[in-house]
């Protein structure tokens, strides 16, 4: 497998598109086969899909629930449906995914007793904002998949120093799309009129510390003692810290994660007395984003452990997520450990 996202570039005029990207990473890594870089290039035309059905959804009568709900106990939305399956049918297509593992989907689903790889997504995060035009987006991670004689054995219950790349797509003002295969982080913008992802943010890296956080304060009353305090620390007046940060929330993970990998910062969704294992699923949120901000510089942490080091004991295992700048997830660590 190909690790290296060093294309040599193209005129200026055409850009460097996310395909040239890919297959140039490919060429520089001997004995690959272009399983991985068709599957890739699969998720990228899923979310091209995705993309076109967010913009029209308002005219193609896709907004509001199906009046379903999903294995999460939540109501699903049309494009919350819409967008699980496109991703599941691409990949099945694509012929390099073994089995998909999703937030809208009770059970693991195989799609190819051949394939090489295993997609963990949620197709649309933040999917109570589609109605009020906020940001939303599509997250996943790739792992490979462990079989014998021809039959998938562990499944996507993988710890996530395991994930072989990892990604978002956030639809908002533009569509971008963020990607990592171990080698930094890389980000693509989508130029609609062409129907392509051009290179827009090379080897994106988390500033070492920042000066926004964000959190839902509405959850105050259900955080534990720690939490508590480095909540009144983080918006302490102490210009010597810093202090105060800003506060900034949107309600989306992708969205909150997006701004604080580009702007640096600290995200967090720590446990409370109402989802004492965290509210965020670990295989396909917390584990993509942790690896990419690892990726990027940055550090991901559920508070007591590292994200990436966590056992997986079911498909939707949730965990409190922290990430964001090492710095500022590092101060939120000594909080939970009454080192403050």
């Amino acid at each position: 497998m190909y690790d290296s996202l060093s294309p040599s570039p193209l005129p200026s005029v055409v850009g460097t598109t996310l395909e040239a990207h890919i297959m140039a990473g490919m060429r520089g890594s001997p004995g690959a086969t272009g399983e991985f870089a068709s599957l890739l290039n699969s998720i990228s035309l899923a979310v091209r899909i995705i993309h076109m059905r967010v913009r029209a959804a308002g005219l193609a009568g896709m907004l509001g629930y199906t009046g379903e709900v999903n294995v999460q106990g939540e109501q699903v939305q049309k494009l919350d449906a819409f967008a699980n399956d496109v991703l599941c049918a691409v990949l099945e297509r694509s012929g390099r995914c073994a089995m998909v593992a999703s937030e809208e989907l009770e059970q693991a689903r195989v799609l190819s007793e051949t394939g090489k790889y295993i997609v963990c997504f949620d197709p649309l995060d933040g999917s109570s904002n589609i109605d009020v035009n906020i940001s939303i987006g599509t997250i996943f991670c790739v792992l490979r998949a462990q079989s014998a004689g021809g039959r998938l054995m562990e499944g996507a219950l993988q710890q996530g120093q395991k994930i072989v790349a990892a990604g978002y797509a956030v639809y908002g003002s533009a569509t971008t799309l963020f990607l990592s295969t171990g080698q930094g982080v890389h980000g693509f913008t989508l130029d609609p009129s062409v129907g392509e992802f051009f290179l827009s943010h090379p080897n994106v890296r988390c500033p070492e510390k920042g000066n926004t956080y964000s959190i839902n304060e509405g959850n105050f009353t259900r955080w534990d003692d720690r939490v508590k305090k480095w909540n009144a620390w983080i918006k302490s007046d102490d210009k010597g810290q810093g202090l105060p940060y800003g506060h900034r929330y949107v309600g989306s993970l992708v969205a909150d994660a997006h701004r604080t990998l580009m702007k640096g910062g600290i995200f967090a969704y720590p446990a409370d007395k109402k989802s004492p294992a965290g509210k965020l699923r670990l295989l396909y949120e917390a584990n993509p984003m942790a690896y990419l901000f690892e990726q990027a510089g940055g550090a991901a942490t559920s508070g007591a452990s590292r994200i990436l080091d966590i056992e997986p004991r079911g498909l939707h295992d949730r965990t409190p997520l922290v990430l964001g700048s090492r710095h500022d997830v590092q101060v939120f660590r000594e909080f939970m450990a009454g080192e403050r």
